[in-house]
């Protein structure tokens, strides 16, 4: 059953053609926290990332985006980029996700905030 749904879906880390052309033309440049691979081809003309899970992409992290998207050269296993203390840890985009964020007030709060200043409207 692996086999069929590598043939036919994109989104559970690569599909059978992507694993040929990779096995055949790509060159392992690194791996990143989460376990993603990336991979360019021979010649540096292809750049490309192989999923550890779902394909998402914002699950890419902001060093490796830059290199996949040729903003710079390096790759960061061979210049790692300097990072100010300021600097969060990257994290995906949990939109749709029961993590994702719900202002003050919202209903999705396990205790949304209790609004005194609003009344709402009845028609009369």
């Amino acid at each position: 059953m692996g086999f069929i749904l590598r043939l036919v879906t994109w989104w559970n880390s690569q599909t059978v053609g992507t694993q040929l052309f990779t096995w055949r033309k790509g060159v392992k440049v690194g791996e990143d926290a989460q376990g993603n691979i990336f991979y360019e081809t021979r010649d540096k003309k292809r750049r490309w990332v192989i999923f550890n899970g779902e394909a998402e992409a914002s699950r890419v992290d902001a060093d490796w985006h830059g290199w996949l998207h040729w903003t710079w050269n390096d790759a960061p296993t061979t210049t790692p980029l300097t990072h100010k203390p300021w600097e969060k840890p990257h994290q995906e985009n949990l939109t749709g996700t029961a993590l994702a964020y719900a202002p003050a007030g919202s209903i999705r709060r396990a205790h949304p905030a209790e609004r005194r200043d609003y009344e709402a409207w009845t028609p009369e």
